[in-house]
C-alpha cells in the first residue's frame, strides 16, 4: 500500500532530508586521498547524533555502519572499514536518518582527487539522471514515466542502469511502497498523487547492468569490474511540482 503523507508529515521528512544533505556535505570537505571509509563512517554518525537523529542504516537487518562507502566498481551496501581512498577513486555515499520518527535518505557519488575523463562522465550522468527523473514526479504522471526518462539518459550516453536495487517510498519506514525501479515502460506503474515521497535513486554502471554480491553479503559490485556511480534524493510529490528534501 502507498502511503500518502499530510503536510505536517512531509515538514518532519523535509528536516530529516536536511540533516541528510548537512552529512553529504559534511562529508564532501573530508573525502581526499589517505582517509579511510572507516573515519568518513564515524563523522557520520557524529554528525547524526549531533542533530539529535538516529542513523537509519546502523543495524538495519545486521547492516554493522551508519553509511555505505562504496568505490570505484562498488555499486551499493559497501561496508566502510580500513581502505584508504586513493587519488583516482571514485566513492558512492548512501547516507539515511531517522528524525522525530520519519526518515530521510539520500546518495552521492564524490571524486577522490583528480579522476578520470570517464568516472568524470559517469558522475555527471548519473546525477542529471536522478535530476531529469525527478522532473517526471508530478501529480498525473505514472511512476514509470520516472524510470524510463532515467534509462533513455544513462543509455543514450552509452552507460546501463543497474535492476537489480532499485528505488523506494520512504516516510515513517525507511523502505515503503512502491518500488521504484530506474527502468521501464512509460505511462505504466502506479499514477504519482500528491502526498507521495519517494527516494529515487539511479546506480550506473559503465559497461553491463549486471551485478554480484562479495562474501561479506553486503557489498554489491559489477559483474565486470566496470566503474558504478550512485545518486539519490528523497522527493516529495507536491501539487505545484516535485520537491527534493534532501537538500541544503
Amino acid at each position: 500500500m502507498i502511503i500518502i503523507k499530510s503536510p505536517q508529515e512531509i515538514e518532519l521528512m523535509r528536516q530529516a532530508g536536511r540533516i541528510v544533505a548537512q552529512i553529504l556535505s559534511h562529508l564532501s570537505k573530508a573525502i581526499k586521498p589517505g582517509i579511510t571509509t572507516a573515519q568518513l563512517d564515524t563523522l557520520a554518525q557524529r554528525f547524526i547524533r549531533s542533530q539529535h537523529a538516529k542513523p537509519a542504516f546502523l543495524g538495519y537487518h545486521g547492516f554493522p555502519a551508519s553509511i555505505c562507502t562504496s568505490l570505484n566498481d562498488e555499486v551499493v551496501h559497501g561496508i566502510p572499514g580500513l581502505r584508504r581512498l586513493v587519488e583516482g577513486d571514485i566513492i558512492s555515499i548512501d547516507v539515511g536518518v531517522s528524525y522525530k520518527g520519519y526518515f530521510g535518505d539520500a546518495a552521492c557519488t564524490f571524486p577522490v582527487g583528480t579522476i578520470s575523463p570517464l568516472a568524470r562522465k559517469l558522475m555527471d550522468v548519473t546525477k542529471n539522471s536522478l535530476l531529469r527523473g525527478i522532473k517526471k514526479a508530478v501529480p498525473g504522471n505514472h511512476l514509470y514515466d520516472i524510470s524510463n526518462t532515467i534509462q533513455t539518459f544513462v543509455e543514450k550516453n552509452g552507460f546501463s542502469v543497474v535492476r537489480n536495487y532499485v528505488g523506494h517510498g520512504i516516510g515513517s519506514a525507511m523502505h515503503e511502497e512502491p518500488q521504484v525501479p530506474n527502468f521501464g515502460l512509460p505511462g505504466k506503474g502506479p499514477l504519482l498523487q500528491e502526498g507521495m515521497v519517494l527516494a529515487i535513486e539511479p546506480m550506473v554502471n559503465t559497461g553491463t547492468w549486471e551485478v554480484k554480491t562479495l562474501d561479506d553479503q553486503w557489498t554489491v559490485v559489477t559483474r565486470d569490474k566496470g566503474l558504478s556511480a550512485h545518486f539519490e534524493h528523497t522527493v516529495a510529490i507536491l501539487k505545484n511540482g516535485p520537491e527534493i528534501l534532501t537538500t541544503l
